[in-house]
């Protein structure tokens, strides 16, 4: 039986929180979860005003020099891949197996092309704008670049704590005026994307020997993904008729190889660097640079002309070892492990300091015969009747650790756009910017 309930009085039963102590309870607690909130909405709309004062790392202003490629509509060359001739047109080659003709060089309006290739200090900063927390999300990077990893061809270190924007800088000084080296067409293309999303801070035009130049000065844009090219599309093409791309493989040939004043065979030489003789295999070929062993300046440009390329039977490849590395470092320590025999016949030759061959090609670019191998955006098949679905592209130019018959015009070698087993050891894959169109005004 229950007892009496007067009014006024209060029931407490055991282990039962008194009433007027409930409705205190609750209102603390209630107190409690509107601070929290409170608290919680304030710091929320903080956040965004921190992130906004926090610095952020400024995108880098890099400059480029375009040499002017004129002659609209000039004819075309024919071409066996990697055979010693020059022919008409196609309709003259011969039937080779495997090899089938290539009717080339042929651009039918006028456009630019880098002076020079695009350099490691370029491509450092290039990377600190496009990925300044370091995450590399793009693939943009690989550890064999870096100079522990790989001491005599490392271009580049990686800082994992370093601040944004400073999480890539250069292996070694000497390495700043280099060619980057490690190119696919992927990265290449982003690379384009970050100019070409850019803004132009100035441009102008100037004659030199004989050559017309336009020196472009861009601000370079974090955004890599889209601009001249598509990249969630895996065969992307020129979106834009006017910007900075890589160039094509005529756009490249014709810059490298066509004369002009009607030189060479059928307006075509055999080599950037000279006219050669068609048939003559490499007894034609311009001499090889020697470099400075301490920095990789080349030292020979004197002689004329001149290539940073290697021929087997050369007693010295053109080598240099930087200047924080030791000689036995850059003699045997290498990513694949191999022994010190194997590793210096495979990987004899080093790249130059960019120009420094003093060759001036036909429209007024340095090192398009030698040093780096250069990208365009050219689709190819993919050779021997490889099947899959990866997406092939040419490049052309030849190497330094290559023999001069890949300076050849006919040496054009395809790879697949993406090959990153093949971007992370053969450290001589470089990029050449190209213009079409007008560009000024930034976008």
């Amino acid at each position: 039986m229950l007892s009496r309930f007067k009014p006024g009085a209060q029931r407490v039963d055991s282990g039962q929180m008194p009433t007027h102590a409930v409705f205190r309870d609750l209102k603390t607690r209630l107190l409690l979860a509107l601070g929290v909130a409170a608290l919680a909405a304030l710091a929320a709309l903080a956040l965004p005003a921190l992130a906004a004062a926090a610095p952020q790392p400024k995108p880098a202003v890099l400059t480029f020099r375009t040499a002017s490629v004129g002659a609209p509509g000039n004819p075309s060359a024919a071409i066996i891949p990697f055979n010693d001739a020059i022919y008409r047109n196609c309709a003259e080659a011969p039937v080779v197996e495997k090899k089938p003709c290539q009717e080339v060089g042929s651009v039918g309006y006028s456009y630019g092309i880098g002076q020079l290739e695009v350099t490691v200090s370029q491509w450092v900063a290039f990377l600190n704008t496009v990925d300044p927390e370091g995450g590399n999300r793009h693939h943009l990077y690989s550890h064999t670049e870096s100079g522990d990893a790989w001491p005599r061809f490392g271009q580049i270190d990686y800082g994992r704590h370093a601040k944004p924007g400073h999480h890539y800088s250069l292996a070694a000084k000497e390495w700043a005026d280099k060619p980057y080296g490690f190119a696919n067409f992927l990265r290449a293309a982003r690379f384009v994307n970050s100019l070409d999303n850019g803004k132009v801070l100035s441009h102008s035009s100037a004659s030199e020997n004989g050559f017309t130049y336009t020196t472009y000065r861009v601000r370079l844009s974090p955004r890599t993904e889209t601009g001249m090219y598509d990249m969630a599309k895996p065969a992307t093409e020129r979106r834009r008729k006017s910007g900075f791309v890589l160039p094509s493989q005529d756009e490249w040939i014709k810059a490298a190889y066509y004369d002009p004043n009607g030189g060479g065979t059928y307006s075509y030489w055999k080599y950037p660097t000279n006219p050669g003789t068609f048939g003559a295999g490499e007894a034609d070929a311009p001499t090889e640079s020697q470099l400075d062993p301490t920095n990789g300046d080349v030292t020979n440009s004197g002689t004329q002309p001149l290539a940073t390329f290697h021929m087997p039977k050369a007693t010295t490849a053109p080598a240099w070892c930087p200047s924080d590395r030791t000689a036995t470092e850059c003699a045997s320590v290498n990513p694949f492990h191999f022994p010190q025999e194997k590793y210096e016949k495979a990987f004899a030759g080093s790249l130059s300091t960019v120009g420094q061959a003093r060759t001036l090609g036909l429209w007024g670019t340095y090192d398009m015969g030698g040093n780096a191998v250069e990208w365009t955006d050219t689709i190819t098949a993919p050779p021997f009747g490889v099947k899959g679905h990866r997406v092939w592209r040419r490049l052309h130019g030849g190497i330094a650790n290559a023999p001069a018959y890949q300076l050849w015009l006919s040496a054009i070698g395809p790879q697949p756009q993406d090959n990153s087993a093949f971007t992370a050891t053969y450290p001589w894959l470089g990029i050449r910017i190209g213009t079409v169109g007008s560009i000024g005004g930034g976008s």
